[in-house]
């Protein structure tokens, strides 16, 4: 347990304008980490973590995800190269297949997503690595392509995926692996063996989103969390009371986060559901002994 990061993700539905403050009270009850979102219509992820970077000093930002149809892999390779020279050793770069809907909504669907995923997070690793790439794949072209200002370190490159030829692609080409809400110890334990499959590295890191609510009232928590749980229930195809959350007075919350660690988790990232984030955020530090 003394090794989970804690994090919290800046909610796709929150002005962008709070960001900034959010982020420096997040680094100030001493979180580990803030993730943003990138979802279609909403705020930017590239652009989020360059204002949550700009904002702090040294908590770690990370993308959960942009999706690899959106951008050229060496279009996304510049953004994340300026990000991390700027602040480095401060930025995880997820990327993900993206919504297939949404990306059909843009005319951005790939004809085939695993091969796109596949060949942007290894070009767009090779890029920040300051390598020359050449590459004639399926669904990614990139003709002698270099960045001119490569980061001295590469941040992480990390896949946010679920399904399980996806999970075995990120244990072969990413650095990392993002799951998604709703997905418990159990959930992780697997995803942990096909990433194994994949042939990950003993550095591969798991990062888990988790929605979640910190409070005494049990009604008040059921509440806020029900239409989280409800809709992704229907996404995961699972009833909801399957839906994993961080949940219930701090003390129980901190024990759900333990649970996700034993699993293999070394990053729990919390959705905040209900009134007051920071304030819940606050509770569940102090009960698992991490606040400043």
């Amino acid at each position: 347990m003394t090794n989970v990061r804690i994090g919290v993700m800046y909610d796709r539905d929150w002005a962008p304008e709070g960001l900034p403050e959010f982020a420096r009270q997040a680094e100030a009850i001493g979180l580990d980490d803030l993730w943003v979102v990138e979802d279609l219509g909403w705020n930017g992820g590239v652009s989020a973590a360059a204002v949550a970077l700009g904002a702090t000093q040294h908590i770690r930002v990370g993308i959960g995800i942009a999706p690899a149809p959106l951008r050229s892999p060496a279009l996304l390779a510049m953004e994340l190269a300026t990000l991390a020279r700027v602040f480095p050793g401060r930025l995880v770069a997820g990327i993900g297949h993206g919504v297939q809907e949404w990306m059909a909504q843009v005319g951005a669907a790939a004809r085939s997503p695993l091969a796109l995923l596949d060949e942007t997070i290894t070009s767009v690793r090779a890029l920040l690595r300051g390598e020359r790439v050449e590459l004639k794949g399926r669904e990614v072209r990139l003709d002698g392509v270099q960045l001119t200002h490569p980061p001295a370190e590469a941040p992480p490159v990390v896949a946010g995926v679920v399904r399980p030829r996806s999970l075995e692609l990120s244990g072969r080409v990413a650095d990392g692996t993002v799951i998604t809400e709703g997905h418990g110890p159990h959930d992780l334990e697997n995803a942990r063996e096909l990433i194994a499959k994949g042939g990950a590295a003993s550095d591969h890191t798991l990062t888990v989103f988790a929605f979640a609510c910190v409070g005494d009232d049990v009604d008040e928590v059921t509440r806020a969390l029900h239409p989280h749980i409800e809709g992704h229930a229907a996404w995961l195809g699972r009833p909801p009371h399957e839906v994993f959350t961080v949940s219930g007075p701090a003390t129980q919350a901190a024990g759900h986060i333990r649970e996700l660690a034993a699993a293999g988790a070394d990053t729990v990232v919390l959705r905040i559901a209900g009134p007051d984030p920071l304030r819940q955020l606050k509770a569940v530090l102090e009960a698992v002994g991490q606040q400043n």
